[in-house]
C-alpha cells in the first residue's frame, strides 16, 4: 500500500510539521511505502493552470498523491480555514485518478475553535476527488507540541489510532 503524508504548512518552522513528522515516523513504521510531501519546503510551485510547465518537485508531489492508496493530510487553522498550500496542492490532483483512496487527517490550531469547520471543509474537498474519509480527524492545539516534539500522550495516541484506523481502511477498501 503506498502512503503519502502531507504536511500543510508554509512556514519554515511550524508546528504543522512538528506533527505531520512524527505522523509520518510512525506511518512508515507501519507501512515502508510512505513518503512525506512537506509544503513548507516551499517546492511546490503555485498553479497556474493544466497546460503549464511545472518543476519536478511539484509534478513528483502531484503524482506521488495520484498513486498512493492512503492520504494523511495535516493542516493547520489559517482564519478559519485549512492552509492555502494545502489547497494548491491538490490543484495538481486529477480527480479521475483519486477515486477510492483512503484520507484520514490531522488539524492544528492555537486554540480549541474551528476544527469541526476545518474538517468539514477537507472533507468537502475530499468528496470532490471521491476520497474515502476517515471520519476520526485528530484535532490538536499548539499546546501538544513541546521542543520541536509531539509531547503529549494522549495526543501521540489519538494520531496513531488515527493511522491505524486509516490503514486498516484501506486494506478494507483494498481487498474489496
Amino acid at each position: 500500500m503506498k502512503v503519502v503524508i502531507i504536511s500543510g504548512s508554509p512556514r519554515k518552522t511550524a508546528n504543522t510539521q512538528v506533527v505531520m513528522k512524527y505522523v509520518f515516523e510512525y506511518a512508515k513504521s507501519k507501512n515502508t511505502d510512505t513518503k512525506l510531501i512537506n509544503l513548507s519546503e516551499g517546492k511546490i510551485e503555485c498553479f497556474r493552470g493544466p497546460d503549464e510547465e511545472y518543476n519536478e518537485d511539484t509534478q513528483k508531489a502531484a503524482n506521488d498523491l495520484m498513486n498512493a492508496d492512503v492520504w494523511i493530510i495535516g493542516s493547520p487553522i489559517y482564519n478559519s480555514f485549512f492552509s492555502a498550500a494545502v489547497k494548491n496542492l491538490f490543484e495538481y490532483v486529477n480527480y479521475k485518478k483519486t477515486a477510492g483512496k483512503v484520507a484520514g487527517m490531522a488539524i492544528l490550531a492555537a486554540g480549541n475553535i474551528g476544527f469541526i469547520d476545518v474538517q468539514t471543509l477537507i472533507t468537502q474537498l475530499l468528496s470532490y476527488f471521491r476520497v474515502i474519509t476517515n471520519p476520526k480527524a485528530v484535532f490538536l492545539t499548539t499546546e501538544s507540541i513541546t521542543d520541536n516534539a509531539v509531547s503529549d500522550v494522549d495526543a501521540q495516541n489519538r494520531l496513531k489510532t488515527m493511522i491505524d484506523e486509516t490503514l486498516e481502511l484501506a486494506s478494507k477498501v483494498q481487498n474489496n
